[in-house]
């Protein structure tokens, strides 16, 4: 049998509090989830506890899930273990207001010459020839140009 990396031993006080999270009140969900992967992760320091397997199948989780958890509650404590940690970087446009309005002035107005209509390649060539912006993926013209228009 392999010995567990992150070994997690609860407290009363821990063990109450999880108890107290999983009986009652408005909580995530995922912070819910995490509460009772703990509590059935949780093992006296002389018994090996479950198997991540087992505890992942009670919980309705990943065993990758379990492993995560009891990680960052070694690592870093109840409360880092309850709260997860946020999915991805804060996203950052390219186009300010100033970009999106002058995104929506060049398409309202008449297309280039040669051209039947604005095209999202002409529109963000467009913006980068007037110093709008650096580079723009005629991608992020449509999204712009749909959330504006």
């Amino acid at each position: 049998m392999r010995t567990k990396r992150y070994r997690v031993t609860l407290t009363v006080p821990e063990r109450e509090r999880l108890e107290g999270l999983l009986r009652g009140g408005m909580h995530a969900a995922r912070t819910l989830q995490h509460a009772r992967i703990l509590l059935l992760a949780d093992a006296p320091p002389e018994q090996s506890g479950r198997f991540d397997a087992d505890s992942a199948a009670t919980a309705g989780v990943s065993a990758d899930t379990v492993e995560r958890v009891r990680r960052r509650f070694v690592e870093e404590g109840l409360e880092a273990a309850l709260v997860p940690r946020p999915s991805t970087a804060p996203h950052v446009t390219k186009l300010d207001g100033r970009g999106e309005a002058r995104l929506v002035a060049e398409v309202c107005g008449p297309p280039p010459a040669g051209h039947g209509r604005w095209t999202l390649r002409l529109v963000a060539q467009r913006l980068v020839e007037l110093n709008i912006v650096e580079a723009i993926a005629y991608e992020t013209v449509r999204r712009t140009r749909n959330k504006t228009c």
